[in-house]
């Protein structure tokens, strides 16, 4: 064996050992819906509530917790019977721990789940413990001790007596310890609990201040759906607008697009943008930036677009500092609009490749091109820590779902946890404009 195959199948190995037992956030997501559901045919059961990292809106997810409350909960009688029915849960493959108020197992795909069952006036208190971060609750314990309380899993409580003084909402708890509530996607205990103390928390972004998706393939590449299909599915969502961007040449295996199909790819957009009203639809390319940096398709074609993206498809192992000088090539075009999935990571599968992030974002504030937030789970590309280093640099974004069928619009709401989760507002994210304003922006001016 040689000392290049012993080194790749190291790296394997830990790879391996470092993804394993993790699941993509629409997986854990998928897994709790299920058990949700099951649950409530359970008399006595009125809230079920997924925390953990899931709640937080982490990239991945090592396992569930479900926080249960309800009638059935306020008595060991209760307890015990719904416990005895999670137990004839489907899904379930095997039991690791069951107790008065509490049972553990595994789903068949190998996720553990923790069950709790809780009385309805420790609900908050336990959600808030249980949906963690756990640096997020050291620093939120700390401040109730200066404050003389003590808080935990089970309430809010004096020192001195031991006598609850909030436990049923999390609202409650902020409030009593002086502080704004936090989402959930704030608390890693990065300065966000002196913010709720200052009222200086910021208007996270939602998914309702979107008003378009511009990242969509179709039939002419390798999407599932015509323009037509795509553009009425943007449509039924509320859309203001939205872009057909399939792929160029150099994606041989996704048929893409060469000069000559991706002008009369151009003309059928804007004939179907004339004929569906209601919605404005924006011709555009997801180009490939080749090995040197140069984009695919000739500069002449590229100039008749309303958004380019340019993304990395292909020699992944590059360098350090051929993969900065490649991205920084591409951003210098004048006709690139976007950085489609910056980093190219797929995840569980595949690292990002590596490069310069700070030499990138300072050169797409300079050019005024926009880094791409892909909503799609295996991506969700840039991440939190990436976004809030563009934020930081007065990077825009903007977010989308690389969708290559209709039903795949709906994932846009990983990218907007991600986005939450690196304190992203509306004013951060270009497709939160009108469409003539974000048409302007897509040409550098923003």
């Amino acid at each position: 064996m040689g000392e290049k195959h012993e080194a790749k199948l190291l790296k394997a190995i830990e790879d391996y050992r470092r993804i394993s037992g993790r699941f993509l956030i629409d997986a854990g997501e998928t897994e709790a819906e299920k058990l949700t559901e099951y649950l409530e045919k359970f008399p006595g059961i009125d809230k079920i509530t997924p925390a953990g990292s899931l709640r937080r809106g982490r990239e991945t997810v090592g396992d569930l917790d479900i926080l249960v409350t309800g009638k059935a909960c306020t008595t060991e009688e209760g307890r015990q019977k719904a416990i005895a029915y999670v137990a004839q849960y489907p899904p379930l493959m095997d039991v690791i721990a069951s107790g008065d108020n509490k049972i553990s197992f595994h789903l068949r795909s190998g996720m553990q789940v923790d069950v709790r069952l809780l009385p309805p006036e420790s609900f908050g208190a336990a959600m808030q413990y249980f949906t963690g971060s756990k640096a997020h609750n050291v620093a939120l314990r700390q401040r109730a001790l200066k404050m003389g309380y003590t808080l935990n899993e089970y309430s809010l409580a004096t020192l001195e007596g031991e006598k609850p003084v909030a436990g049923k909402t999390e609202e409650e708890i902020y409030s009593k310890l002086k502080l704004d509530y936090i989402p959930p996607e704030m608390r890693e205990n990065l300065g966000e609990i002196d913010l709720a103390k200052d009222h200086a928390l910021p208007t996270l972004i939602t998914q309702d201040d979107l008003q378009g998706d511009v990242h969509m393939h179709t039939v002419e590449t390798d999407g599932k759906n015509t323009i037509e299909e795509m553009a009425e599915a943007a449509k039924a969502r509320g859309y203001k607008y939205m872009a057909i961007t399939d792929h160029s040449k150099n994606l041989a295996f996704a048929n893409g697009l060469d000069d000559k199909r991706a002008v009369e790819h151009i003309a059928r957009i804007r004939a179907v943008d004339k004929q569906i009203e209601g919605i404005t639809i924006f011709a555009g390319i997801e180009v490939d930036i080749l090995a040197d940096g140069d984009l695919d398709l000739s500069d002449d074609v590229l100039a008749q677009m309303d958004i380019v993206i340019a993304s990395v498809h292909s020699v992944f192992n590059q360098e350090p500092a051929k993969m900065t000088e490649r991205l920084l090539k591409s951003i210098e075009n004048p006709n690139t609009s976007l950085i489609g999935h910056p980093t190219g990571r797929i995840q569980l599968r595949r690292d990002a490749y590596p490069f310069d992030m700070h030499a990138i974002l300072t050169a797409a504030a300079k050019h005024k091109v926009a880094m791409e937030l892909n909503s799609y789970p295996d991506r969700l590309d840039l991440n939190d820590v990436h976004l809030r280093q563009a934020k930081q640099r007065g990077v825009k974004i903007v977010i989308n779902t690389d969708s290559h069928h209709t039903s795949h619009m709906e994932k846009i709401r990983y990218g907007i946890l991600q986005a939450r989760r690196a304190w992203l507002t509306k004013d951060d994210v270009l497709n939160t404009l009108p469409p003539q304003k974000f048409a302007k922006a897509m040409k550098h001016a923003w």
